[in-house]
């Protein structure tokens, strides 16, 4: 007996492993690019220059597009981080100018970052209530809240997929707490408001 077919087999299985393992490398290395970019655009939206938002947007999408034909089968999985944060800018960048967030088609993007994206969007949109409130802008605070408060009531559910989209019910468990949060900073914001229109009232 001889170990001719194993030697084989462990040569074509070495080659495929490696070029998987240099995939993989690739892909953690280069894709950081597009994290960055997509911090940088949220970042952007937040300073109020959306142009430059939406450019590092841009930016990102043609890289991930890149990226994508290389990221087959397993290798999809490397991929989730960077489309998570894409679909964070994304929505918030359109949430921003009043339209539909949109679809996982649409950004082509898989399911789980999509999910996981959303999530994380909500914590974007708490910095941008507080923002609004610091400005004395209750009612577009107001506004931003009803955004963020039926984005987390419709991505509630998934914590049951907790197995299947890694981290979906931690993110929820802290997205219930900030949506609490700002609920209580713009119901004592209103009652400021009015205190202090009451006090006017009385001073003329």
């Amino acid at each position: 007996m001889t170990l001719k077919n194993v030697k084989s087999s462990l040569n074509k299985i070495t080659k495929t492993l490696g070029e998987v393992q240099d995939s993989r490398e690739f892909l953690l290395k280069n894709t950081r690019e597009i994290i960055i970019l997509c911090s940088r655009s949220i970042i952007a939206v937040h300073k109020g220059d959306l142009p430059t938002g939406k450019k590092n947007l841009k930016q990102a999408d043609v890289l991930l597009k890149k990226y994508k034909k290389k990221a087959t089968g397993q290798l999809r999985r490397y991929l989730i981080t960077p489309e998570q944060e894409f679909v964070e800018a994304a929505a918030l960048i359109a949430i921003v100018e009043k339209k539909e967030i949109p679809t996982d088609k649409k950004m082509a993007v898989m399911p789980e970052s999509y999910v996981l994206g959303l999530l994380d969007c909500v914590g974007e949109l708490k910095r941008m209530v507080f923002d609004k409130i610091r400005i004395g802008d209750v009612d577009e605070a107001t506004k931003i809240f009803d955004t963020m408060e039926n984005l987390y009531l419709q991505l509630y559910t998934f914590s049951m997929y907790d197995k299947v989209v890694k981290e979906a019910r931690r993110k929820i468990d802290v997205n219930r707490i900030l949506v609490d949060d700002v609920r209580s900073a713009i119901t004592e914001e209103k009652r400021r408001s009015e205190l202090i229109k009451t006090l006017k009232k009385l001073e003329k």
